[in-house]
């Protein structure tokens, strides 16, 4: 082997395409761009423009709406509860909430309260506080021997006027 001998391999290195050189290139005149007007040129390109016509997003009747008071919970069920006791991540005899569940790294964020949901089954005797609970969750945690106490849900302090 030569120091001349060395080259990339076959199909490696593709030439870029020319356009717009001739019509022998096979990317001449037009360059791929089709005919004439708005779509030819180069940046704009109108999203939905129908010709003037009414476009589809406009004709359709706007609905529903966006509640700016809901809060969004951050939400955990009960076999995710029992698998951070397993694993050693929760003290069963400690009082968990939004905060103990942060801390432990069983949820990233509380959001604006906790959410205990009923997936899943609870073996563990559990004191619990959340902001809310389905009834299948809090009859499981009940039936394991544990108490499952509603706090209010946390309030948005954004915009409000006292």
């Amino acid at each position: 082997m030569k120091l001349s001998d060395i080259a990339d391999n076959a199909g490696s290195r593709k030439k870029r395409m020319r356009v717009g050189r001739g019509i022998g290139s096979g990317k001449g005149k037009t360059a791929g761009r089709g005919g004439k007007g708005q779509t030819a040129r180069s940046g704009v390109r109108i999203k939905g423009f129908e010709g003037g016509q009414m476009p589809l997003h406009r004709r359709l009747p706007k609905r529903g709406f966006n509640n700016i008071f809901r809060l969004d919970f951050a939400e955990i069920n009960l076999d995710r509860l029992q698998q951070a006791i397993d694993a050693k991540l929760l003290d069963a005899k400690d009082t968990i909430n939004a905060e103990s569940l942060v801390k432990s790294r069983v949820l990233r964020r509380s959001k604006d309260g906790v959410r205990l949901l009923g997936r899943g089954e609870i073996k563990a005797k559990l004191n619990i506080e959340v902001h809310g609970a389905s009834k299948s969750a809090i009859a499981a945690v009940e039936k394991a021997g544990g108490t499952v106490k509603i706090l209010a849900p946390a309030k948005k302090d954004e915009g409000e006027a006292a």
